[in-house]
């Protein structure tokens, strides 16, 4: 079953996905052992992932386990057609279209979860919520499932909170393995791969105002900082401002940053994170993106209502608006995920291990399924976190130290 824009597309897919199989060893490892060993043999897992050639792997490699796996896009700007596709071409069930409506998306989610899934793959939460919310007699056909976004843990540990959450959800985005490379080196990377492409304007000199100094904000403002970029930061957490401060950085609320930056990006998780009182004290010429979940960190509803003119700029990624003062302000790709929706998201060398545990946790899920989980929010197990890590560690050729018998009593002692 598919519902995608052309199969015919699916050569171009092929190559893209193959490319990402060649990168990724811990993946092609995965997928060597899913298939001798049909862990997932009879569940049936849909997911609503960024459509690209990576996730398209990850999506191969459940099938390789024995899975029935039903795939939707879980933003309509980060479908890539003809890897659609060449999944579709391999079996898998895909729905979702680049650029597919607002009820579209919804209808592709739907369609997605009317297969009665076991196991959830989420990115930002939709499914978990459209489960819930609309769809609460499947509830008990699931085993659980995992959650790759901080964002979408969010909304996951808020549904715990009050009771609402019905079952297990392991915190991919919490593993060692994903936030410490995922969020800060992959984000770092593709935002402004991501914006370099879109804009071929350069860094170097300008001021880049970043919202948010979680992982994903470290690494952003690592990377603008690397590319010649004076870096400002705005928070609302204390502690992590004065980290940015520790760092190198300028912090500062978004209503002063808003009149001196030359580039915005937002990577809160948050809404309304810059608003109509910013753009109409920013630069003529200001460029606005986002790197959180949602299109939702950038008011482009405020944008659009204060503005007088409208007009796409160089390419279908940059939408200029004309305030009444006469400045014009930049919006790329929408405010949705710039990396992803003007770009191909974070390195596969980087989404290899994040994928590679998701691939695990859906494992253990499902070799632990009769489990009593005392918490609906649950940590990826330390083991599968270091097996990345270990697994990572080989492939580079390198090798590390191990705790002595010695060393093992004396960390575990209590009489030191």
């Amino acid at each position: 079953m598919y519902d995608i824009k052309d199969i015919s597309l699916a050569p171009s897919g092929r190559d893209k996905i193959q490319w990402a199989k060649v990168n990724a060893p811990l993946l092609r490892g995965l997928e060597e052992e899913f298939s001798r060993e049909k862990p997932l043999e009879g569940i049936r897992i849909a997911l609503s992932i960024h459509l690209e050639a990576k996730t398209a792997y990850l999506c191969l490699v459940l099938a390789a386990g024995g899975a029935q796996v039903f795939a939707a896009g879980s933003n309509p700007l980060t479908t890539q057609d003809d890897v659609a596709a060449a999944l579709a071409e391999n079996g898998i069930n895909v729905f979702s279209k680049y650029g597919c409506s607002g009820e579209e998306y919804q209808q592709y989610l739907r369609m997605v979860l009317e297969n009665k899934p076991n196991i959830i793959v989420d990115d930002g939460g939709d499914l978990v919520n459209l489960i819930h919310n609309e769809y609460p007699e499947l509830i008990g056909n699931i085993i659980g499932g995992c959650e790759e976004t901080t964002t979408g843990i969010i909304r996951l540990v808020s549904m715990e909170r009050g009771g609402k959450l019905k079952f297990p959800m392991v915190t991919v985005n919490n593993a060692r393995c994903k936030y410490l490379f995922d969020n800060r080196y992959g984000t770092g990377q593709s935002v402004f791969d991501g914006i370099n492409r879109t804009t071929n304007l350069i860094i170097a000199g300008k001021n880049v105002v970043v919202a948010g100094y979680g992982w994903c904000g470290k690494g952003t403002a690592m990377r603008a900082k690397g590319l010649g970029g004076h870096v400002i930061v705005t928070e609302v957490d204390p502690v992590k401002a004065m980290e940015a401060v520790m760092d190198g950085f300028e912090v500062m609320p978004m209503l002063e940053a808003a009149k001196l930056g030359d580039l915005f990006i937002t990577v809160t998780g948050c809404t309304d994170v810059i608003t109509k009182e910013a753009f109409e004290v920013m630069k003529n010429g200001a460029l606005l993106c986002n790197a959180g979940h949602f299109n939702v960190e950038v008011d482009v509803a405020g944008l659009k209502e204060i503005a007088v003119e409208k007009k796409q700029q160089r390419n279908k990624n940059i939408m200029g608006y004309r305030l009444a003062n006469g400045k014009w302000l930049y919006l790329l790709a929408e405010g949705r995920l710039v990396n992803l929706a003007a770009g191909d998201g974070h390195p596969v060398e980087i989404m290899d291990m994040s994928f590679a545990i998701q691939a695990l946790s859906v494992k253990y899920l499902v070799e632990n399924r009769n489990e009593k989980f005392d918490k609906k929010v649950i940590p990826v197990p330390d083991e599968i976190d270091n097996e990345v890590a270990r697994r990572k560690l080989k492939y580079w050729g390198r090798s590390i130290d191990t705790l002595t018998e010695k060393q093992e009593k004396y960390l575990n002692s209590y009489n030191l």
